[in-house]
């Protein structure tokens, strides 16, 4: 029996997006955390941590609950049982883990810098982009490989918001439990071969990273 690759390929679809979303809202949202005070600033961050603690399903009941069409979003945006429900479900699982390695990053560097940086007029957005980012580009790199290994193995949340749509919506995780259900086990040890080698992958590249951050 062929080897269908359609749900390896749609997870790293699914997971490359996912990571490129969190990585530009991580950032963003890292940036107001460290800069700015706010009210509702600590009921934010809880809000963005939230997904780290809940079960997969009670994030999936909930985003099925707000993306129904029976709420305006749901009208709006209709997202349930498709390819971009995947990626929000990714998303949610690897922003978390962005956000926390971001700013933890930022917190750390040398703040002097910065400081030189707007005392010869450069603006926030400048400072940044020039100074900021690059010095902490290497701990939140590794916080993108592992966030895109997150996003890689979804699986709760995924199946309740995406459905198990063979061809359409079918991530390589849920393909996975599929095979195993039906007693397909070629397509589940190919399948969980295949996500482990690019899982172990990813994370070794993150350790690297990291690694090259410290000093020898």
């Amino acid at each position: 029996m062929p080897i269908d690759w359609f749900p390896l390929w749609l997870s790293l679809e699914v997971a490359c997006t996912a990571t490129v979303l969190s990585l530009v809202a991580g950032l963003a949202l890292a940036w107001l955390f460290v800069n700015k005070r706010f009210p509702g600033r600590d009921m934010l961050d809880a809000l963005i941590t939230l997904p780290l603690a809940l079960p997969p399903t009670v994030l999936g009941y909930y985003l099925l609950v707000v993306l129904s069409r029976s709420t305006g979003l749901g009208v709006i945006f209709p997202l349930l049982f498709t390819a971009k429900a995947a990626v929000l479900a990714a998303m949610l699982h690897s922003l978390p883990l962005l956000v926390k390695s971001a700013r933890a990053s930022l917190e750390n560097i040398d703040r002097g810098y910065e400081q030189a940086a707007r005392s010869l007029g450069a603006d926030e957005w400048r400072v940044f982009w020039r100074i900021s980012l690059p010095l902490a580009r290497r701990p939140i790199a590794a916080a993108a490989a592992l966030a895109f290994a997150r996003s890689l193995g979804d699986f709760g949340t995924t199946l309740m918001i995406a459905g198990d749509i063979p061809g359409r919506t079918q991530t390589a995780s849920v393909a996975i439990f599929d095979a195993v259900n039906s007693g397909n086990t070629t397509l589940a040890r190919v399948l969980v071969l295949a996500v482990s080698v690019l899982t172990a992958a990813v994370v070794y590249l993150a350790n690297w990273l990291e690694s090259r951050r410290r000093p020898s």
